[in-house]
């Protein structure tokens, strides 16, 4: 039991030693100077020890990471590591805490607050000069903004003609009216003569046609489904109507017509080659076929009828087909303009009223509409403050604290947002002297509890309209949102009267030009209930 209880304790004593300390050589340099920090932790030889290495420590440069210097005391060593630090900016500054690495878990060094002072000029040795006279502006002719405008409107002009242009155009289909059936297989014979496929070598594509030209006749003349069937199936059928529509079709006909759709079947499907005299044969065949097939053809009148009915059901396709290019073609011309007009409004809009201005007016602006929205002027806290604000500050429910007895806190936005106010006001129990440097240190020191990271800050003296004195502090923040961070510019007002604490802060996106503005509004108009 002894011997555990030893080791229990040695092993609790060695925890517990392994403690950082954090020291400065100087908590106040000038601009440029070097900070040097120094971290050290007294460790046993098997502990293992990792420093980190950062590029920055708060918003303070690290121009120097010195080696770690090793100091034997008993069986126990201190490790001492620096680190040299500087800021080209004067401010107030805060040196963050650094993790140590110690048997792989981390121990933060602490926090450190220091000043960078600016460089005092000598006046008396510098010869100093009177501040120049305001220069008049020039006056500056806008003829380049129109002749940009008219320079965009040509542009988006010549792109839409050059789309139009060169977009793949569709073949035009012309309509051929034919009157008869039999007209309509002439036509195409002779076309088909015309185009000289076989002369060309392309006799595959001359049997397709010269075969679909006899079908689609046979289809139209005698209605029997000729384009779906093979070729068995088509002679038999026409050997059929033959007979009930009593054709004069004699058997000679029908067998030549029939050897020529063999022969393209052959040279469409078995690749067969028939020579010139056989091609020419063939097409005599065919023509011949259509021709005594028509003259076979009993006259009914009813046939008349139906040809007719035929040709202006095609007349009225053709009509429609013209009207719906007609329709296109307007429609193209309308899109054209309105997209005309649209590039010409809004280069007008950009070149006269800029772009972000044309951006915001479409997108929206939030930091925008506060500023141009209507504002309200109203008393918040005990002691009071009057301020002007974009929007009525919503009262926040704080928790009572021993240290005040009265306590309240008002809020528009968050530090997510596009733009922030907070307001509180503060009544010690007891009477206090209150050190605003020292509530600025622990108002970033809240902060950064709160998220904040590299924190920049500059202090001022601050004075209302009515004359009460206080600090203000302001810089720059990063600040997470959604597992991203941004940057944040930031003011604070510290007032201390009447036994309290009175406390304004705004943050808003840093190169916000509309949160600038608010910002300035907002202060301008801050006033305090004077404590007598």
């Amino acid at each position: 039991m002894k011997l555990k209880f030893y080791i229990v304790f040695l092993f609790t004593t060695s925890l517990f030693a392994q403690k950082v300390t954090t020291s400065i050589d100087s908590v106040q340099k000038k601009i440029g100077a070097e900070f040097k920090l120094t971290i050290k932790t007294e460790v046993d030889t098997l502990t293992k020890v990792a420093f980190p290495n950062p590029q920055f420590i708060g918003n303070l440069e690290v121009i120097q990471s010195y080696k770690i210097d090793t100091v034997k005391k008993g069986s126990r060593h201190e490790l001492i590591k620096k680190y040299g630090l500087t800021q080209f900016d004067s401010g107030r500054y805060f040196v963050s805490r650094l993790p140590i690495m110690i048997n792989g878990k981390p121990i933060f060094s602490d926090s450190i607050n220091v000043e960078v002072k600016d460089v005092v000029v000598d006046t008396l040795k510098q010869k100093m000069y009177d501040i120049k006279g305001i220069v008049p502006e020039k006056p500056t002719s806008k003829w380049w903004m129109y002749l940009l405008g008219l320079l965009l409107v040509v542009l988006g002009g010549f792109a839409l003609y050059r789309y139009l242009k060169n977009r793949p155009k569709k073949e035009k289909v012309v309509v051929i009216e034919y009157k008869t059936p039999i007209e309509k297989a002439t036509s195409l014979l002779q076309q088909l003569e015309q185009k000289e496929l076989w002369q060309k070598g392309e006799v595959k594509s001359y049997y397709s046609e010269l075969t679909d030209i006899a079908r689609n006749y046979i289809e139209e003349e005698i209605h029997i489904p000729a384009m779906e069937s093979t070729t068995s199936e088509l002679i038999e059928a026409l050997r059929r109507a033959s007979k009930q529509k009593k054709l004069k079709l004699s058997n000679e006909i029908v067998l030549n017509l029939e050897k020529v759709l063999k022969q393209a079947d052959l040279v469409k499907f078995a690749k067969s080659k028939p020579l010139d005299f056989e091609i020419e044969e063939d097409k005599k065949r065919i023509a011949n076929s259509i021709v005594t097939i028509h003259k076979s053809i009993p006259v009914i009148a009813e046939k008349d009828n139906e040809l007719d009915l035929w040709n202006e059901q095609q007349k009225e396709k053709a009509r429609l087909e013209l009207l719906r290019k007609e329709k296109n073609k307007k429609i193209a011309l309308i899109s054209a303009a309105a997209f005309g007009l649209v590039v010409f409004v809004f280069g007008f809009f950009i070149i006269t009223k800029g772009f972000e201005n044309v951006k915001d007016a479409i997108l929206g602006n939030e930091t925008r509409e506060l500023l141009e929205g209507e504002w309200v002027y109203s008393q918040y806290g005990n002691p009071g403050i009057y301020l002007e604000t974009p929007k009525v500050l919503q009262r926040l429910d704080v928790k009572k604290s021993a240290l005040f007895k009265e306590m309240q806190q008002f809020q528009y936005g968050s530090l997510s947002a596009d733009f922030y106010i907070g307001l509180g006001t503060f009544k010690f129990k007891k009477a206090t002297k209150v050190d605003l440097e020292k509530a600025i240190e622990e108002a970033i020191t809240q902060l950064e509890k709160e998220g904040a990271s590299n924190i920049f800050v500059k202090s001022e003296d601050f004075d209302t309209q009515n004359g009460v004195s206080g600090k203000k502090a302001y810089g720059t923040l990063m600040a997470k949102e959604g597992g991203k961070s941004h940057k944040l510019y930031y003011e604070i007002l510290f007032f201390s009267q009447d036994d309290g604490l009175q406390k304004i802060m705004i943050a808003f996106k840093d190169e916000d030009k509309y949160g600038k503005e608010i910002t300035d509004r907002i202060l301008n108009s801050v006033e305090l209930k004077v404590a007598l």
